[in-house]
């Protein structure tokens, strides 16, 4: 059975801070393990007004003190910021912390523009083969120690936390394919490949230590409430920052705003329709149709969800909802 889990970009929105958006990721969390999703997962973004989420590990670690089973993770670490053994003593922490619970995703991408990546100390130069030599080292870090291991992570050695390949494109399906990973593909945002990328890396997988067969996720987003009139309205908040974003000027999360969509232009429609391909909006019956085409689309092994909604008991219910749906599904 297809599971669910979510994706959390920690929002911060207008008139609000950090602080309310961590207390509000808990209490999604907590929400999210109530109702039998699989994973909380967190996303690496830098100079992002409405994202709180830069400090990936540091909040999973207050997420998990405020839950009990779950799997909590990142999704994901963007791993050209890091060096490797930093992560894997971040997350060697973590899993110290909260045995059997935590997931490392790791991106690609820097999760940020240019300018900020630079300031982050990211080689802009860096050869096209360090992220899977990246990746290699840090299975090494968590396998279990050699005799004569002159540098180890402590925490982490011995700890075999599962590492998981994000993507947006081809390359990160190749890879997750070549090295034997679960695939998490970011539809959500980036859903032209998704087909593709999905046929790449199962034709292609190659078994390991990890994972013997394929494993997919794939991403959606939730714009969920009791009617179809409130979910259209809710959605114009994501609407607005998908806009900022195609701009260059990312912003909090906005409230909702009545007729938003009528007054856009086409080129506007045409960049919020690209980026919200992927989409569960509308009341429990709309979710439940749309939850049930999308895992007929990908055959996922699971399905992520990410919810940016301004109201946050309007987000706790549009996580309801759409397990409520995906129950009824199976």
């Amino acid at each position: 059975m297809t599971q669910l889990s979510v994706l959390d970009l920690a929002p911060i929105i207008e008139g609000s801070n950090a602080a309310q958006s961590f207390k509000n990721s808990v209490e999604i969390a907590q929400l999210a393990e109530k109702l039998g999703y699989k994973r909380y997962w967190l996303a690496e973004h830098h100079n992002i007004p409405g994202i709180a989420s830069a400090a990936t590990a540091v909040l999973l670690s207050h997420v998990g003190a405020h839950t009990k089973t779950i799997r909590i993770g990142s999704g994901g670490v963007m791993l050209p910021n890091h060096a490797p053994l930093i992560i894997a003593e971040q997350f060697g922490t973590l899993a110290s912390l909260y045995p059997d619970r935590i997931d490392l995703g790791l991106g690609r991408a820097p999760g940020t523009d240019g300018l900020t990546a630079q300031a982050l100390r990211r080689a802009m130069n860096a050869n096209v083969d360090s992220f899977p030599r990246d990746v290699l080292e840090l299975q090494q870090y968590f396998a279990d120690l050699e005799p004569g291991q002159k540098i180890q992570a402590v925490p982490g050695a011995g700890l075999h936390v599962p590492l998981w390949i994000l993507g947006s494109s081809l390359y990160g399906a190749e890879l997750a394919a070549h090295f034997g990973l679960p695939y998490a593909f970011a539809s959500h945002f980036a859903p032209t490949d998704l087909r593709q990328a999905l046929h790449i890396y199962r034709q292609n997988f190659k078994p390991s230590v990890q994972l013997d067969k394929p494993y997919v996720m794939a991403a959606m987003n939730l714009q969920a409430a009791d009617t179809r009139d409130h979910a259209e309205l809710i959605t114009t908040s994501l609407m607005q920052g998908v806009l900022g974003l195609a701009r260059g000027m990312p912003i909090r999360l906005p409230p909702p705003v009545e007729g938003f969509a009528e007054r856009l232009g086409p080129q506007e429609m045409a960049a919020i329709s690209r980026f919200m391909t992927y989409t569960a909006l509308g009341d429990a019956n709309d979710v439940s149709e749309r939850l049930q085409e999308f895992k007929a689309e990908t055959n996922a092994d699971e399905i992520i969800l990410t919810a940016q909604i301004f109201d946050h008991q309007a987000r706790l219910r549009a996580f309801e909802i759409a397990a409520k749906a995906m129950a009824a599904i199976a």
